[in-house]
């Protein structure tokens, strides 16, 4: 598995918990050099990191998912469906719910993430007609939800503007049998405004450019989207990147498969429609500055639609009821306020459709079996936005990525350092940003900024924004991360309006705009009731008794939507996805490093990283392990008497785990890199196949026994196994005398009597040789010695073996070292020797008794020096790159071949005269030189090519 993992690395690596260093920098590099080869996805561990390339990679389709169906997870090159199929395999083999949490910018991927996600589980299901049937519902949800809950923005054609939870229930065969939709905080605002640059809703679009004549007539509507005053204020209603026309068909047919019937269709496009023309709507001044409306088609349009009487629409419109015990006074509203409840009813009513919509769904998808079932959630929810001006949806949209975050921390950095401490296992602590402290901010019951709204927005008197504002002064006026216009030093005060606060994020600085947050967090009541419409029967009760409650205001519904749905994560096993945005202008290639680094910073990936280096990849309660794993031990198959953590340790040294690859906690088995556990995993899949034979060889022959016993055949298998054993015993008398015979006529010519006898020695000789050939050309002792028949062929075979080793050493020498070789220096002649520099000191080549290698390719050579004073140094021991130029160049000046010696385990040295000392060779994982404990000098060097790895490695 080892070396799989580094063959597959040909750019960059593909798990940055292998990287050399665990710096921003070399993250950084890795990345890019990825990212530059269309490579968007690299692990960190078991999280998947994706940076959106901003063009279509063919890596998504039918035969790629083939190919990560049932693979290990670091088998294949990282990819979304290697993590699909790990999640999909986890839950299987536990049988628990799991969740993958799916986070990054607005822009980063989010929802093309999720979308290949449960296309992949979509792939995994079998064809049946129910399954297929519930596959199709849940792909098809996409389009519809798409349509209506995403719009183009400044950093993306496709932008979620609602929080998505999709559960997706299977039984415990793995079949997909339903899914549910949580969807959270809409953004509203965007149907009455958008910002210059963006669009509304995909679906208002898709409707008036590729509606039918006769539906577009049914509708009253136009076929010119500048015509509709919701859908111009972004001035780029009309995007050549987006095709409505083709995106209306896919939603329609969407509809249909997720079984929405033509009547609520209708009634869909109804309220479609009558938000466009309730936007049309204009108010005229009267005699006295209050708003009138005389004759308007847009506003006859919209009470056909919706089934409202007209007049009754006008005066919600226009007045305020104002109840004086038993009787109502109407009180007109002046053109502005006029304005913002017509804005307010088309946001209610496109709000209630949505959430209309999403039930819809959910009953299609919904799960008609009883039985016990599983769950993959996939939330996929906003990201973190800062925009010029930032108002109450931004700041609910940030609140909830805090909650993430935290969520984040809590599952994967705190609780990994709380679990070792448990565990008692010891390693390096990492040290992370905790935002607890802004959550609390937001949060927090009576001090938090949403407790704060909600007391003003029902706090009676003359409560406005600027007193909101005060408020939060009061009440956090020290707080860290939070500072306002008065509370800021000169320099901040210069950035900072007199009606903004600023937050300090864990993604940054954000300033939020508190004009109008307390109307947008204030849950206004219907001005005007639309008739029985599948669509509209999203509405509170009016009960008297619903009237005297406090109303519940946005933000705090938020709140508590956010706080159930941390609850129901917290109960299942998270995985990560985190999405990086690769450049601001949405350009193909191109990779913003600044800005990747800035998102790498905020979402926490180098904490992460660093985690999972000092820690542990995997880690499980050692009754799991053993009762998963115990098949690959002989003493813990198939039952283990005593306790599971003393089975854990008898089996994981018979897999021959290293000791640094491995610690024993006090409930849990903790293994440090995945490619060990891999490697096991790999093993215990052999071992399930062999065991499958081995069950279908006894099966089969149950299945004769039971035939012969129904022909009316007698069975007698006592007088049948020593037959057997008796044909064995006189096969086996055979084969001895023969063998016998041959040892007995060896000397003699080839014959009958000895020729398998001959055989069988040459063949022994050369599997012997096979595994025994010298490995050095200066080898001259490592030959086997060959039997009597074998001689003349060994003697053939060694000098076509030398000839061959030095063939292949001379191709490999340069024409620059070949000169150096035949360079005859005239001081040699003279018989001076030379005087090179080893290690600091110039040694004659007289004094040189012999030299000494090891029979491994450690590069260590000890010349032995002959000590004439007993305050002289012995022996010098060194490192030679070029060991055997060296060599053979000495050799030739000091005229001393027979000097060499090759030598296998141990090299005996003087360390001074009289005093000896010891050089042990051997081999390991890894290349070290250092001091044994017995005072002997260590050297480990890596096994030769061809030697396979243990199953340690993979």
């Amino acid at each position: 598995m080892e070396g799989a993992l580094v063959a597959r690395d040909k750019v960059g690596i593909q798990d940055f918990v292998l990287l050399d260093e665990t710096t921003e920098t070399a993250f950084m590099e890795n990345l890019k050099k990825r990212f530059d080869k269309d490579l968007i996805y690299t692990y960190i561990g078991a999280l998947v990191v994706s940076v959106n390339p901003y063009k279509d990679l063919d890596i998504y389709n039918s035969n790629q998912m083939d190919l990560y169906m049932g693979v290990n997870f670091f088998e294949l090159p990282p990819h979304i469906f290697a993590l699909a199929d790990t999640v999909y395999h986890a839950m299987m083999l536990e049988l628990n719910n799991h969740f993958i949490l799916i986070s990054g910018e607005s822009g980063a991927g989010k929802t093309e993430a999720s979308k290949k996600i449960l296309q992949y589980y979509a792939a995994c299901s079998p064809e049946t007609d129910l399954l297929t049937s519930v596959r199709d519902k849940m792909l098809m949800s996409n389009p519809v939800l798409e349509a209506f809950g995403n719009a183009k923005t400044l950093k993306n054609d496709n932008s979620s503007r609602f929080g998505k939870y999709m559960d997706i229930q299977f039984n415990s065969e793995g079949e997909a049998l339903g899914g549910h939709i949580l969807n959270y905080l809409l953004e509203k605002s965007r149907v009455v405004h958008q910002n210059h640059g963006e669009r509304n809703f995909h679906i208002f679009y898709q409707l008036v450019e590729g509606g039918e004549e006769d539906l577009l007539h049914q509708l009253g509507l136009e076929r010119d989207c500048l015509y509709y005053n919701y859908l111009t204020q972004g001035e780029c209603a009309i995007m050549s990147s987006i095709n409505d026309k083709n995106d209306w068909k896919t939603v329609k047919n969407a509809l249909k498969v997720i079984e929405v019937s033509e009547s609520d269709r209708t009634d869909l496009f109804g309220v479609v429609a009558s938000v466009l023309h309730l936007g049309n709507v204009e108010f005229d001044p009267d005699s006295r500055g209050n708003a009138s409306l005389d004759n308007n088609t847009e506003l006859r349009w919209v009470s056909t639609l919706l089934g409202v009487n007209a007049q009754t629409l006008q005066e919600g419109l226009t007045y305020r009821k104002i109840r004086a015990q038993q009787d109502q006074v109407l009180s007109p509203f002046n053109i502005d306020h006029a304005i913002y409840v017509r804005d307010a009813l088309a946001k209610a009513m496109y709000g209630r459709t949505f959430t209309w919509l999403v039930r819809q769904i959910n009953e299609s998808m919904e799960n008609k079996d009883d039985t016990m079932k599983m769950v993959i959630g996939l939330l996929d929810i906003y990201g973190f936005e800062v925009f010029y001006v930032n108002s109450f949806e931004q700041f609910c949209i940030n609140y909830c990525n805090e909650k993430l975050q935290q969520l984040f921390i809590q599952l994967t950095l705190k609780s990994e350092q709380e679990e070792y401490e448990a565990e008692g296992i010891e390693w390096e602590a990492v040290q992370f940003f905790n935002n607890k402290i802004i959550c609390d901010l937001v949060e927090e019951r009576h001090r938090g900024i949403i407790s704060i709204l909600d007391e003003e927005c029902l706090r009676p008197g003359d409560a406005t924004d600027l007193t909101f504002l005060e408020r939060l002064e009061e009440k956090m006026g020290d707080h860290p991360h939070f500072v306002t216009h008065r509370l800021a030093d000169i320099t901040t005060r210069k950035t900072l309006d007199r009606g903004d606060f600023r937050l300090l994020h864990y993604a940054g600085e954000v300033t939020y705009c508190v004009v109008g947050k307390r109307d947008r967090h204030t849950q206004h009541t219907e001005r005007v009731r639309p008739s029985q419409q599948h669509t509209g029967r999203e509405r509170p009760s009016h009960s008297k008794y619903r009237e005297r409650e406090r109303p519940v205001q946005v933000a705090t519904q938020f709140k508590s939507s956010l706080l159930k749905l941390t609850e129901s994560l917290l109960a299942k096993d998270a995985w990560y996805v985190r999405c990086l945005k690769s450049n601001e202008s949405k350009k193909p290639g191109v990779l913003d490093e600044a800005l990747v680094r800035h998102q790498v910073k905020y979402l926490g990936l180098m904490e992460h990283l660093r985690v999972r280096r000092a820690g542990f990849a995997y880690r499980r309660r050692y009754e799991v392990f053993l009762q998963r794993y115990k098949a690959l031990c002989p003493a813990t198959w198939p039952h283990w008497l005593g306790l599971p953590m003393d089975g854990v340790q008898v089996l994981v040294q018979h897999l021959g785990y290293m000791p640094y690859e491995y610690k024993m906690g006090r409930t849990k088995i903790f293994i440090r890199h995945p490619k060990t556990l891999y490697a096991t995993e790999d093993a215990f899949e052999r071992c399930k196949h062999e065991l499958g034979e081995r069950k279908m060889c006894c099966y089969k022959a149950k299945g004769e026994l039971k035939k012969r016993k129904e022909n009316g055949e007698r069975c007698h298998p006592r007088r049948s196994q020593a037959r057997k054993e008796v044909e064995r015993r006189d096969w086996a008398v055979k084969v001895i005398k023969k063998f016998i015979n041959g040892f007995i006529n060896r000397g003699d010519a080839r014959s009958t009597d000895n020729s398998e006898y001959l055989a069988f020695v040459r063949q022994s000789y050369l599997n012997r040789l096979k595994l025994k050939l010298p490995q050095t050309v200066l080898d001259k002792t490592t030959w086997l010695t060959p039997p009597s028949v074998c001689q003349e062929a060994s003697e053939l075979l060694r000098k076509v073996y030398y000839r061959l080793m030095v063939r292949k050493y001379v191709r490999g020498i340069s024409q620059q070292k070949k000169g150096q070789v035949k360079t005859e220096p005239s001081s040699h002649v003279r018989g001076e020797p030379p005087a090179p520099a080893l290690g600091g000191l110039t040694v004659p080549l007289c004094f040189v008794s012999g030299i000494s290698v090891s029979n491994l390719t450690d590069d260590i050579v000890v010349l032995h020096i002959t000590c004439e004073d007993a305050k002289q140094k012995g022996d010098l021991v060194f490192q030679c790159d070029h060991l055997f130029e060296f060599l053979t160049k000495l050799s030739m000046l000091a005229n001393k071949q027979n000097a060499f010696q090759v030598v296998k385990g141990s090299i005996t040295i003087e360390i001074q005269s009289g005093k000896q000392g010891a050089v042990d060779f051997t081999t390991g994982p890894e290349p070290l030189v250092y001091k044994d404990k017995n005072g002997h000098l260590m050297v480990v060097r890596h096994p030769p090519p061809h030697t396979p790895y243990p199953l340690k490695s993979g």
